[in-house]
């Protein structure tokens, strides 16, 4: 039997993936036609990009599975069309990515490389860093990104806290669930990372009591979603002191707005949502793995909890 894929996504992400989803369905042996068309009622899965053109599932009555080309679901998981199984993007490499990306902003703060990069004039004048086992890093949000950023800064050394909706367990890691856990967590801290999923309860998790429990002076790395933090209580932060700084990767608005008041402030650094990018590859592979499980009877990798909303 002959497997029918549809692929919906912007016609720019086919000429990236047609290749990558081929050869990861010949790796995997998987007897599969992937497709840009297809009569909805022979499709079989479909792999898919929130900003698609599809959003009406109704019609897609044999689809056993909806593959999301994204990590984040928030785009996708209330449309109520949609009542296939849905999966939410783990790919190796995006997690990769993300480590790097936040491990090199954890220590580029760490280590106050600011203080020399940023320098205008000449001035010779040496500090002495703590050294990693004296600052904390609380990441919010231990999936397989967060879960994996946490365990590297513990290899560090760092003093490493994670906090996320349910109890996790990470070696070196001490770990926090929602509910009084937020408040518990969050108290001297001295870089907060957000990796945490955008859903009702996490919105402006971020907010003006959140930011007074961190540790005076404390900076912010953001490379999970951009509602996650009230963006008028950082910039009051910001000019109370309370905030040092804050790493800036997602936001609220898409492009950040040419005004928007962090383009031009000394304490933000804004990177263009470059933390972690989908790897057509390894994510290719995990998509032909899922359907692989699926046509085994297994469960999802990445199966999404719609009453959770991730």
């Amino acid at each position: 039997m002959t497997l029918t894929v549809l692929f919906a996504a912007k016609s720019e992400s086919w000429s990236v993936y047609e290749a990558a989803l081929t050869a990861a369905f010949s790796e995997a042996e998987l007897n599969a036609d992937l497709v840009l068309e297809a009569e909805p009622d022979t499709v079989d899965y479909i792999i898919y990009a929130p900003d698609s053109e599809l959003q009406d599932f109704t019609l897609y009555t044999s689809c056993k599975a909806v593959l999301n080309l994204w990590a984040g679901v928030e785009n996708v998981v209330g449309n109520e069309s949609l009542t296939q199984p849905l999966a939410r993007m783990v790919d190796p490499g995006m997690t990769a990515g993300m480590v790097e990306y936040v491990t090199a902003h954890v220590m580029r703060h760490h280590l106050d490389l600011d203080r020399y990069i940023k320098l205008t004039e000449p001035l010779w004048e040496p500090k002495m860093p703590k050294l990693a086992e004296d600052r904390v890093v609380t990441i919010l949000g231990l999936g397989a990104l967060g879960g994996a950023c946490a365990t590297t800064l513990a290899s560090l050394g760092f003093q490493v806290r994670g906090w996320s909706r349910s109890q996790k367990s990470i070696d070196g890691v001490a770990t926090f669930s929602a509910g009084p856990g937020l408040a518990e967590a969050l108290p001297g801290t001295e870089i907060l990372v957000l990796l945490t999923p955008l859903t009702d309860d996490t919105e402006n998790i971020i907010d003006a009591n959140a930011l007074s429990l961190l540790a005076e002076g404390a900076v912010i790395i953001n490379p999970g979603r951009g509602p996650l933090i009230d963006d008028d209580a950082l910039l009051n932060a910001l000019d109370d002191c309370q905030i040092s700084h804050a790493t800036l990767d997602v936001f609220r608005e898409e492009p950040l707005p040419p005004n928007h008041p962090f383009w031009n402030d000394p304490r933000v650094t804004v990177t263009p949502h470059v933390a972690s990018f989908t790897r057509p590859k390894t994510a290719s592979r995990q998509i032909a793995a899922n359907i692989q499980r699926s046509e085994n009877g297994e469960p999802l990798i990445g199966l999404v909890d719609r009453e959770a909303g991730y």
